[in-house]
């Protein structure tokens, strides 16, 4: 199961981007992974490399990569940088990255984030319509936008036509249970097949096993179901509704 960091190009810079794969030939399913605040980390190389081993291609582009200041470490300081715009942009350059791989199937593409990555995921999904599941874990800040340009994520649902799991911490502030409540109901109205999982004394990070918050009873309910959903929707096996559904 080979890994590496590839180089692309976005809007004239580059990105550099953690990419595993499985052995074999393909065409694969794929997986765009998105990172945390604290960058492609150990934890979001971890889950590439879990994906690959269930026989998705996963890349994971380093969304920090036009940050040319040495002095500037603090995650929360460094994610402040960000706008939407780019975000989209570094996005879009990875599921080019896919599409143009003759080892991925193109009609198979879904994208995981956490933390800052979740949030991501619900703007990719809207923004793009190559994706085929999104799946957002603990993805704060929905409700708001950064940059200028474009729409917060949530008025830009109903352009996300493509079935969604999104994993919460129950003691999590952002998003908080009533922000769970806000986006289930935005996401019914509309009509879009979602699935939304709360998890017991969990909190903003819990997957996360290099995290002070990692709770390790959620994350590995969270896992497998995050699997069997893409399993579903990636590869056609059966789906298993066990939670709230619409």
């Amino acid at each position: 199961m080979p890994s590496f960091w590839e180089t692309l190009q976005v809007d004239g810079q580059e990105m550099s981007a953690y990419v595993s794969v499985p052995s074999g030939s393909g065409p694969f399913p794929a997986v765009v992974v998105i990172q945390t605040i604290r960058g492609v980390n150990q934890f979001i190389q971890d889950q590439s490399d879990k994906l690959a081993g269930e026989g998705y291609a996963a890349v994971a582009p380093d969304l920090f990569h036009r940050i040319t200041d040495p002095a500037l470490t603090d995650p929360y300081e460094r994610g402040a940088t960000l706008s939407d715009q780019e975000i989209i942009a570094d996005c879009n350059a990875a599921v080019d990255l896919l599409l143009g791989h003759s080892a991925v199937d193109n009609d198979r593409i879904g994208i995981v984030g956490f933390c800052m990555g979740g949030r991501v995921a619900w703007l990719a999904a809207a923004t793009n319509p190559n994706y085929k599941a999104t799946v957002p874990y603990y993805g704060g800040s929905i409700m708001v936008t950064r940059g200028a340009g474009v729409q917060i994520p949530l008025e830009l649902a109903d352009n996300i036509n493509c079935p969604m799991l999104f994993h919460f911490g129950e003691i999590d502030a952002n998003p908080s249970q009533d922000d769970m409540a806000k986006l289930d109901a935005e996401l019914t109205r509309l009509g879009k097949p979602h699935q939304f999982f709360s998890y017991p004394e969990a909190d903003h990070g819990f997957a996360d096993h290099t995290g002070a918050r990692y709770n390790r009873e959620g994350a590995e309910i969270a896992w497998p179901r995050t699997l069997q959903f893409f399993a579903a929707h990636l590869k056609g096996a059966p789906v298993v509704k066990n939670g709230r559904v619409s």
